[in-house]
């Protein structure tokens, strides 16, 4: 049961993850909008949850500069709506 839960984690992050990607690609979800950050954060993050249970080191890492890329842009547009 709990095998199947971290699974579900890593599968839901990763559809996140890959609908942010479509939906900006698509046009429909401009990079600079705090939406895109937020959403590759939180896949990027339910990703990691799942290799608790499914520990692989390239995937952690990659992983983690996601969700470092994804607070930097997150702070960006965070930054420019303060300005405007």
């Amino acid at each position: 049961m709990r095998s199947e839960l971290f699974l579900v984690f890593g599968l839901a992050g990763s559809g996140l993850v890959v609908l942010a990607y479509l939906l900006n690609q698509t046009g429909r979800l401009a990079s600079a909008d705090w939406r895109f950050p937020a959403a590759n954060l939180a896949g990027a993050l339910a990703i990691l949850l799942s290799l608790i249970d499914a520990w692989n080191l390239p995937s952690a890492l990659i992983e983690v500069f996601w969700v470092a890329i994804s607070l930097y842009g997150l702070a960006r547009c965070w930054r420019q709506r303060r300005v405007h």
